[in-house]
């Protein structure tokens, strides 16, 4: 008996491919669609009915798609979502995305849940557009998508990276570098952008001799430091588009000697855990993950009761002052960027 597989290979198409042909759904195109319809009526093949049933019935079970699931920086996000699909009835699949071709996007091709949560810069948004549907809606985390079925619940990156290198030149610093991480993240990008217009607004210009490659990681980090602080090119302070890069330059730092802050300052962006025991604590933006995974979750189950009146959520951020820009750890810029869009300062402890 002829199986999907069959087909799928028959047809010159993947197996997702080909099911999607099958089951008449949308973003196949035409030709691709008569192609494996040929291909099934050659080899008499017949879907199984049982498995065809199940896959059309709902699963009760929400999807999350993570860079890489073993970053310290996930751990709030996933536990926000958590607690709204147990408390829903719903199960968590948290999958990662690693390398180029990540085996995760079969569950959005083939919609293997009820709505999908993705937070992984190497799945391309023109993939995203193609898998929602109005029975499987997506919310992405990492980049603001305008279309259909598509919902997005982030920070204004370039806002708060304005904020925290101004708060660095504030401070004297006028030879400032950037720790980036991949070129095709978005959140990466946006962070750069903020870190530029911080510069510019002060009458400076970005040197590419210290903007740096940290690939999101603290390894990253530490060898991109590393090979800088050997040539003896290192700046005043650095702006670390993560915090686990910016502990991996700490570290680099550390190793030959250098002083933090007081020959060169960190600031991180995140706030992950471990930023608060390092030594010394490291200044960073304050993400509120665990409200971003639980907002993300709380408006999927809306769309799953037909309610589509928000489209987009953008969450406030905070700059933490700790000790690693030579800063007063008793003050904190904090960054109005919710619904309201207004800026604030405050006063904060840490």
């Amino acid at each position: 008996m002829a199986t999907i597989k069959d087909v799928a290979k028959l047809a010159g198409v993947s197996i997702s491919t080909a099911s999607l042909a099958l089951n008449n759904q949308p973003h196949v195109r035409e030709e691709t669609r008569k192609k494996v319809l040929e291909a099934a009526k050659q080899l008499n093949y017949q879907p199984n009915g049982i498995a065809r049933d199940l896959k059309s019935s709902k699963t009760y079970t929400i999807g999350l798609i993570l860079a890489d699931l073993a970053g310290p920086f996930y751990s709030e996000l996933i536990r926000g979502i958590q607690d709204v699909t147990a408390s829903n009835g719903y199960d968590l699949v948290a999958l990662s995305a690693v390398g180029e071709n990540p085996k995760s996007v079969r569950y959005i091709q083939e919609k293997r849940t009820d709505g999908m949560i993705i937070m992984a810069h190497n799945i391309s948004t023109e993939m995203i557009r193609k898998a929602a549907r109005p029975d499987f809606p997506i919310i992405v985390l990492d980049r603001k998508m305008e279309a259909d079925h598509i919902y997005s619940v982030g920070v204004d990156n370039r806002k708060a990276a304005f904020e925290a290198v101004s708060y660095l030149l504030k401070k004297g610093y006028r030879r400032i570098g950037y720790l980036g991480g991949p070129s095709n993240s978005t959140d990466n990008q946006q962070r750069f952008l903020g870190y530029r217009d911080a510069l510019k607004a002060q009458g400076l210009k970005v040197e590419p001799k210290w903007c740096l490659q940290g690939r999101f990681v603290k390894e990253g980090g530490y060898q991109a430091v590393k090979l800088l602080a050997a040539q003896d090119l290192l700046p005043e302070a650095i702006f670390s588009a993560n915090d686990e890069m910016a502990i991996g330059a700490m570290e680099a730092l550390e190793e030959r000697g250098i002083k933090v802050p007081q020959e060169v300052a960190i600031v991180g962006f995140d706030d992950i855990q471990l930023a608060r025991y390092v030594r010394p604590a490291l200044t960073t933006v304050r993400q509120p993950m665990y409200d971003m995974g639980s907002m993300a979750a709380s408006l999927l189950f809306r769309l799953f009761q037909k309610d589509r009146s928000v489209r987009s959520v953008m969450l406030e951020t905070e700059l933490i002052i700790r000790e690693s820009c030579g800063g007063n750890p008793s003050i904190s810029g904090g960054m109005g960027n919710g619904m309201e869009g207004s800026d604030r300062w405050s006063l904060r402890n840490v």
